[in-house]
């Protein structure tokens, strides 16, 4: 018999639903930006990328924009096989918490604060992930008999 899901899994893939279309919306702008880039400066307008010729200016915005729509449609898989139960949405999710954990550690070293509020996001999404109820439904610990009280 399934076990039913438990809401946290379901509140988790929810927040990735949400993540992906973020990303998708922007990594659409960025693609936006980067094709109408190049005409912005033949109209005189002042590069201000580094030097960038125009052209690779928008080149570049046009390919972040690609990475970060294929990253948004990553995250609507996983929410899937979250909802699903899926043993491999389990392990992705906990790796990226994890890299979310290192990556914003990192950014605070740098000087930027405001990673904590996705570091302590990121380690109740671990602690969750870890409970002996949740690893039961996505298969990688002993079936629970009862959900915990």
């Amino acid at each position: 018999m399934q076990q039913s899901r438990p809401t946290g899994v379901t509140i988790i893939a929810i927040l990735n639903i949400i993540g992906g279309i973020v990303m998708i919306i922007g990594g659409l702008a960025l693609v936006a930006i980067g094709a109408i880039l190049p005409a912005a400066f033949e109209q005189g307008m002042d590069s201000g990328m580094m030097g960038l010729p125009a052209a690779m200016a928008g080149a570049f915005g046009i390919a972040m924009g690609g990475i970060v729509i294929a990253l948004g449609i990553f995250s609507f898989i996983v929410a899937f096989g979250l909802l699903k139960g899926a043993g491999w949405s389990w392990t992705l999710t906990v790796v990226l918490s994890i890299i979310s954990i290192v990556l914003n550690a990192v950014s605070m070293v740098s000087g930027n604060f405001g990673g904590i509020v996705s570091i302590i996001i990121s380690a109740v999404v671990l602690y969750y992930l870890y409970r002996p109820h949740v690893k039961a439904y996505f298969g990688k610990g002993p079936k629970a008999t009862a959900p915990p009280s």
